[in-house]
């Protein structure tokens, strides 16, 4: 069970590694867009003269700007709080928008660098207007397999990604549950304190 949650959890952005030749179906934008990000960031992966620990910072940099222009943090964060969100104004609204990207960096970023053998094959979308569900499947060294489906919707042109599902469980959902508990059973103010002081779980902690 344990191995399990931890397939399940730290796979949020495996993507980024290595990708298995495009699948024979047909792809729209949706899943275009998202492998073209895919691509952007094995490049950096792959770029010899980032891979030393003195140019880490700077890989890390590049990684990060591919990432946030694929994946609408704002909108993960409006997610996560629900109904909960229309009760803050806007500087309120601001700072978790903030503070929720640095906890997602956070979790993740290490995990781009660190997992270097999983592979992605990309299964198929579906399209519902100006939303869309990118469905693929990872597949680690072991020959396991994990589905990894991302939620995008259409802004400016561009698909963003609001959403991950990993073996059924979203990432929006598991925050919007976590958040939601601290707030009803002490404040929003408690929820701010822990988000600064690095106190919320993410979904890659160990269990």
């Amino acid at each position: 069970m344990r191995q399990k949650h931890k397939l399940t959890t730290l796979l949020f952005f495996t993507l980024f590694l290595y990708i298995l030749p495009p699948s024979p179906l047909r792809a729209g934008p949706p899943t275009d867009q998202v492998r073209g990000t895919v691509n952007n960031v094995l490049i950096v992966l792959k770029n010899p003269t980032l891979k030393s620990d003195s140019r880490k910072k700077e890989r890390r940099e590049q990684i990060r700007r591919i990432i946030f222009s694929r994946f609408d943090f704002a909108e993960m964060a409006k997610r996560s709080m629900g109904s909960n969100w229309r009760n803050l104004n806007s500087k309120e609204q601001d700072e978790f928008v903030r503070l929720f990207t640095d906890l997602l960096e956070r979790a993740y970023i290490d995990q781009i660098e660190a997992y270097n053998d999983e592979k992605i094959v990309y299964l198929k979308e579906m399209l519902d207007q100006d939303y869309a569900e990118v469905q693929s499947r990872i597949i680690t060294s072991k020959g396991e397999e994990i589905s990894l489906n991302y939620r995008t919707h259409l802004a400016d042109k561009e698909w963003k990604v609001y959403d991950v599902v990993v073996e059924n469980i979203s990432l929006v959902n598991n925050y919007r549950s976590q958040f939601n508990r601290i707030i009803t059973n002490s404040s929003y103010e408690e929820l701010i304190r822990r988000m600064k002081e690095k106190q919320i779980q993410s979904p890659t902690d160990k269990k």
